[in-house]
């Protein structure tokens, strides 16, 4: 029987979107099912496989998308959010693989199942994309979305901080408002790909919440102020309202913890 971490391993360094995508929703499932080991015989990947594009630019050096009205913009706009789910893609699958055996059954159960929604984001994504008359690779994407990983690689607190807490939770914020334009722009389904997307990263939030606490206790620590002090150790941009607060809390992720360190 193949164990979990060399399925997980396989997935991340699939290079290829479709591939990667078939094989980690393969692995999710075989997962659910029993036929996964539980054992950690091999380490991740500093960084996982990716395609050669799109070509990976710094955040400021990433051309302007321009008025959301223009096909260019709209384009512009898709790929984006298909980039973010793919790299979201390799973030629940090595979160899973390097910190499940730390953790637990339920951990890994709850990540794999993250892993699965963003292949299928992604996929959802890519074919949004190619009906627009463009395809995933077609534009340059922004390089610093694996950067929060690599940071966070030595502590499964630090990095459910980060991931979940911040950039996921970050999502949150500005998803209704995206999708409020999609959809005023008569793009329904756009609309209801974000709506699906969005109800998902409230649960993926959530797990993230859920697993944080968990180390929280474990450590003796109160939660707020763990989160607050790895925030500031490990997250180098803002946390900036406005706050999607009902979404937010839907996750477990109260104002006690986010609004000492906003600005």
């Amino acid at each position: 029987m193949q164990t979990v971490a060399s399925a997980i391993r396989s997935a991340l360094l699939t290079a290829d979107p479709r591939a990667k995508c078939f094989a980690t929703r393969d692995v999710a499932r075989r997962w659910r099912r029993g036929q996964l080991a539980w054992q950690f015989d091999v380490a991740m990947p500093d960084q996982p496989a990716w395609p050669d594009a799109p070509e990976l630019l710094p955040p400021n050096r990433m051309p302007k998308r321009g008025k959301f009205g223009s096909e260019r913009a709209r384009i512009a706009l898709w790929h984006s959010l298909a980039h973010i789910e793919f790299v979201a893609i390799d973030l629940a699958l090595d979160m899973a693989g390097r910190f499940g055996e730390t953790m637990d059954e339920e951990f890994v159960g709850d990540f794999l199942s993250v892993a699965a929604d963003e292949a299928m984001h992604f996929a959802l994504l890519a074919r949004k994309l190619e009906s627009l008359g463009s395809h995933y690779g077609a534009l340059p994407a922004h390089a610093g979305l694996w950067e929060a990983a690599h940071n966070t690689r030595h502590d499964v607190a630090a990095r459910l901080a980060i991931v979940p807490m911040v950039l996921e939770a970050r999502g949150l914020d500005v998803t209704p408002s995206t999708l409020e334009r999609v959809k005023s722009a008569g793009d329904h389904h756009g609309a209801k790909i974000l709506s699906r997307i969005l109800d998902d990263e409230i649960r993926h939030v959530g797990f993230g919440t859920k697993h944080f606490l968990r180390c929280a206790q474990m450590r003796g620590n109160p939660a707020e102020s763990m989160w607050q002090s790895l925030v500031r150790e490990h997250f180098r941009g803002a946390i900036k309202p406005p706050f999607n607060d009902s979404a937010r809390l839907a996750a477990g992720l109260s104002r006690e913890f986010y609004a000492e360190v906003a600005h």
